[in-house]
């Protein structure tokens, strides 16, 4: 039976050619790289961490890879604490030592690449009781690693888990882990919501307020009013509510791997995101990683048509994945970010083994 093949929704291509993958290496020949920079580390609060089961907190171990503290669960997304990624080491140590981390209930994986989907983490990391959640055509790649208790979703498929509502929804990429197997499994992120929020839409009444909407798609045609607010609402929501009116922890989009592409806006336009972990590396050279790769000013792009109040920026400075280095797209996504009048307090830059804790009034308070 023929292999199934996974496309993007607007069937961008990914593949390359032989002369292309060959200029390519040309260009990181002839590219002086300094990777000097370090993205800061700091002491992950251990303590709280395993004891916490009330606050919303998000740490970042690096890369893609977050210890999500959420409804009382502990979930980890694209875990991967390997020490190489091919031939290149890591640059940094994870944020919170393997063998430190919390009990885990729930492992998001966004798809099957090696740096989101590391098997030797997730064997070590994973209960009896752990669940997986994986793009539709995974679940049987992981069995063959002796990896169980795996459910699919398609995009814009959900299920509930101990009171949390998870959606999986699309990204622009590809995936492939050995010669025969491209895009046999999809790839994807994930949005996280309580099961029991009421659905928030454009002009829907909450209490006696009502939120209106409205799309900047240019910089230019804000006001100085607009530009100091984050994502694409004119007003927000400081929390998701019940029924009942009663709080309930914010909405969290893990958006995987991805470029830039038209589904950002659709995901803004079907949920209501307060916090999005934005992938900001790997595009360089951009002729050959832009299909799949967002630059940083793409990706404070995507955190404006998701409609979020705070980008998390990942997916930079873990590994050498490609030409760009840390300390560069840092520096373009601040230039962007004043570019585009972008309040300092909509990115939240976090350090390896960083915690922010989130109270259900959606505040910041480390």
């Amino acid at each position: 039976m023929p292999k199934v093949k996974y496309l993007n929704a607007n069937n961008t291509p990914m593949g390359k050619t032989l002369k292309e993958h060959r200029d390519r290496h040309l260009h990181r020949r002839r590219k002086k790289r300094d990777y000097s920079y370090i993205i800061p580390s700091q002491p992950a609060k251990l303590d709280y961490l395993t004891d916490n089961r009330d606050d919303v907190t998000i740490t970042w171990v690096g890369h893609s890879t977050f210890l999500i503290q959420y409804a009382g669960l502990n979930i980890l997304t694209d875990p991967i604490w390997a020490k190489r990624m091919g031939i290149g080491k890591r640059l940094t140590e994870p944020g919170i030592p393997i063998e430190k981390v919390p009990p885990i209930d729930l492992i998001l994986i966004s798809h099957s690449h090696y740096d989101h989907m590391h098997i030797a983490s997730i064997r070590k990391l994973q209960s009896p009781k752990t669940q997986i959640v994986v793009p539709v055509g995974l679940k049987k790649k992981l069995a063959r690693k002796q990896v169980g208790r795996c459910i699919e979703l398609a995009w814009w498929e959900e299920l509930v888990f101990e009171g949390v509502r998870i959606t999986f929804v699309p990204t622009q990429h590809w995936t492939r882990r050995t010669l025969f197997d491209a895009n046999t499994s999809h790839w994807g992120g994930f949005v996280l919501e309580p099961a029991e929020a009421v659905k928030v839409t454009p002009g829907t009444v909450v209490g006696s307020e009502q939120k209106s909407y409205a799309r900047h798609a240019d910089p230019s045609s804000m006001d100085s009013a607009d530009k100091a607010k984050c994502g694409r609402w004119s007003e927000t929501l400081n929390a998701n509510v019940s029924a009942e009116g009663n709080p309930l922890p914010p909405t969290v989009y893990f958006a995987g791997d991805s470029g830039y592409f038209a589904g950002f806006r659709e995901i803004g336009d079907r949920f209501r995101v307060h916090i999005t972990l934005m992938p900001i590396g790997a595009y360089e050279p951009e002729w050959f990683m832009g299909p799949q790769h967002m630059n940083p000013e793409q990706a404070l792009q995507a955190f404006r048509d998701v409609g979020a109040e705070i980008m998390i920026p990942m997916h930079f400075g873990t590994f050498k994945l490609s030409d760009d280095t840390a300390e560069e797209a840092l520096a373009r996504l601040e230039a962007e970010r004043k570019r585009t009048g972008t309040s300092q307090d909509c990115i939240k830059l976090m350090a390896h083994g960083e915690t922010m804790i989130v109270h259900a009034q959606q505040k910041m308070i480390e």
